[in-house]
């Protein structure tokens, strides 16, 4: 079974697993607080424009995105989400867990507007009721989107510029930032995601790392006992040089970048396969993640063999899938594919 189903089913860089065995026994003080990974969150300084942002190494997506919103919120406050957004839909309740409610809002293209944080922002506070409701005090959005869009500038321009009017912290989830930020049309960098951003993570788990991501933080609102909270949520961990190695080679010679170009290239292949078959997308996606609608006989025939995700039921005879590439996806592998959708 050739897999397509997500980006997270190889292991490692192969650079990577060299430093960590050519390291392996070299002693080193615990919990994050060692050379390895101040270096490495100096780069990411460096590479963010940022000199006095706060950096953490956290073990996932999902602890990442709780303990930043648990540290951020009251108890009383919540934080917008679009519908689809992940911590809406694919964390399990994690968020609610720490005692804060999801306010999501409706969206076709999986991203939050401007426009959507402003209007649910006025009727709570124009409500003579709002003490008794959940106050918005976070947007939540991820980038690129659990659909495969991305965020332009102007779009990010304009959520910060609400958020910041408004008292509300601005948030992203960078699990696969590296997709967005090399896909066709992007116009952010590190740098303008750093501006704009309260706190946001740079993705390893899904973009060649074993595990771990590298959470950036730029209100100076945020960073004061943050430590604390990874370690009540259960985030500290003791072996923290092993996440800061792993991004010493990612963010190495742009390393992380060309990895993110080459799942970006194979999932263009994908794409223009079904286009020449003549299939039509749920989404315009110039990430790592396409959705294409297939008939339910093709969508049989090539499970026979692929792996990859239903996402859809579109009508009576067809449904949207996803295939998802990734930093070690193999070109003959997307060819085979590629051949498959055109004959089958």
């Amino acid at each position: 079974m050739i897999q397509f189903q997500c980006d997270y089913s190889e292991g490692a860089h192969p650079d990577i697993l060299r430093l960590l065995s050519d390291t392996n026994f070299v002693q080193q003080p615990g919990y994050g607080e060692d050379p390895v990974c101040c270096s490495a969150a100096r780069t990411i300084r460096a590479l963010c424009e940022a000199p006095d942002a706060d950096v953490h190494f956290m073990v996932g997506g999902t602890p990442c995105n709780l303990t930043v919103i648990a540290a951020a919120l009251r108890p009383y406050q919540g934080v917008i989400s679009a519908d689809t957004g992940h911590i809406n839909v694919h964390e399990s309740g994690a968020i609610e867990a720490t005692g804060h409610k999801v306010l999501s809002v409706p969206s076709s293209d999986g991203k939050v507007t401007a426009e959507q944080v402003e209007r649910l922002y006025r009727a709570h506070w124009d409500d003579s009721t709002h003490q008794h409701m959940v106050q918005p005090k976070m947007v939540y959005i991820s980038n690129p989107t659990e659909i495969g869009t991305v965020y332009t500038r102007s779009e990010l321009t304009a959520l910060s510029g609400v958020c910041r009017k408004n008292g509300l912290y601005l948030y992203m989830d960078g699990a696969r930032l590296g997709y967005g930020l090399t896909s066709r049309g992007c116009d952010l960098d590190l740098p303008s995601i750093a501006a704009l951003c309260d706190a946001f993570y740079i993705g390893g788990t899904k973009q060649g790392a074993l595990l771990g991501e590298a959470l950036v933080i730029t209100s100076d609102a945020l960073k004061p006992d943050f430590r604390y909270m990874i370690k009540r949520q259960g985030g500290l961990l003791a072996k923290g040089w092993l996440i800061g190695r792993q991004f010493e080679v990612l963010l190495h010679d742009g390393l992380y970048f060309s990895l993110s170009r080459h799942a970006n290239r194979m999932a263009e292949k994908i794409a223009d396969a079904c286009r020449r078959r003549g299939l039509s997308f749920l989404i315009d996606s110039p990430t790592n993640q396409q959705f294409p609608i297939l008939p339910d006989s093709l969508c049989k025939r090539l499970s026979e063999k692929y792996s990859f995700a239903y996402w859809a039921r579109v009508d009576e005879t067809h449904s949207a899938v996803r295939f998802c590439t990734s930093w070690a996806t193999r070109e003959e592998a997307v060819d085979e594919l590629c051949s498959d959708i055109l004959s089958l």
